[in-house]
């Protein structure tokens, strides 16, 4: 019977973010504008406005004032979606994204 390799670690990756960013929430819980998720991979919208598949979502913007990221796509819709009235693109956006709904990111963040 042959033997299966013992599975190999995920790669580790470095992700720069803002010093001031809050920390990851754990998953599942709120969505706290870490900005984790968005730094390693876009989601599927993000790939499409990105135009890649891997690497930091174009969209991803840093919000000073609020001291988290936010999604470029909702935060300036008219910008990323100019194609959409903005009402309409907030709400699919918000929608596409999960907005509000809970953090997926299955990262662990050192």
């Amino acid at each position: 019977m042959p033997q299966t390799a013992p599975a190999s670690p995920s790669p580790r990756r470095v992700v720069y973010l803002q010093a001031l960013a809050p920390a990851k929430p754990p998953t599942g819980t709120a969505c706290n504008g870490c900005g984790l998720c968005c730094a390693a991979e876009p989601c599927p919208l993000g790939m499409l406005l990105s135009r890649r598949r891997r690497g930091a979502c174009a969209a991803l913007r840093w919000s000073p004032p609020e001291r988290r990221y936010l999604c470029g796509a909702l935060a300036e819709p008219a910008l990323w979606l100019p194609w959409l009235p903005v009402a309409w693109a907030r709400r699919l956006v918000r929608r596409w994204i999960a907005a509000g709904v809970a953090c997926d990111a299955e990262l662990a963040p050192d």
